[in-house]
């Protein structure tokens, strides 16, 4: 952790970790998209230069918000994996979202997640930190076991699509 903040702030210090205008979107991407590598990540919407991802994601592994393990499937690659604080965001996120979509002009395919994270409220994002938990930290992470029925991120991967679809951006198979 840095020593240099400027207060003790509980904003001030969180701010110290996501007041840019990429860090936020790097975890959104693993959050969300299920981005778990560096190119995964580099091809996000907003193509974050290399230099600034690098840099992005090694603060997110030394403030402990992102684990990094080598890739057992390459030995070139490695694997960042969400921890229990940056899980801890999803609220946050969909809040963010929330107010983004009533205020701002969003995309029609991002409003659709962010109708379905509204729609569900804290009971539907206390289900998606669970999946977040055992996809990233292993199943013994849930502190629920899975409801019935499609996961939330089944849930949310339809809404998106059906979006694209209406808009003409993507045509179903």
């Amino acid at each position: 952790m840095r020593k240099d903040t400027r207060s003790d702030c509980p904003v001030n210090l969180a701010l110290e970790i996501f007041g840019d205008r990429w860090t936020l979107l790097v975890l959104r991407d693993v959050i969300f998209l299920g981005a778990r590598h560096f190119r995964e990540l580099l091809a996000g919407p907003e193509r974050i230069s290399s230099n600034i991802l690098a840099d992005r994601l090694a603060v997110l592994v030394e403030h402990g918000m992102l684990t990094k393990t080598d890739d057992p499937t390459h030995k070139q690659k490695v694997v960042y994996s969400l921890t229990e604080r940056s899980i801890a965001l999803v609220p946050v996120f969909a809040q963010l979202g929330i107010w983004g979509v009533r205020h701002l002009p969003a995309g029609d395919e991002h409003a659709a997640r962010t109708a379905v994270l509204a729609a569900g409220g804290p009971a539907l994002w206390a289900e998606f930190m669970d999946e977040l938990r055992e996809a990233h930290l292993g199943p013994h992470a849930r502190l629920a076991p899975p409801g019935p029925g499609p996961s939330v991120t089944e849930r949310l991967a339809p809404a998106s699509l059906a979006a694209l679809v209406a808009a003409g951006v993507h045509r179903e198979a």
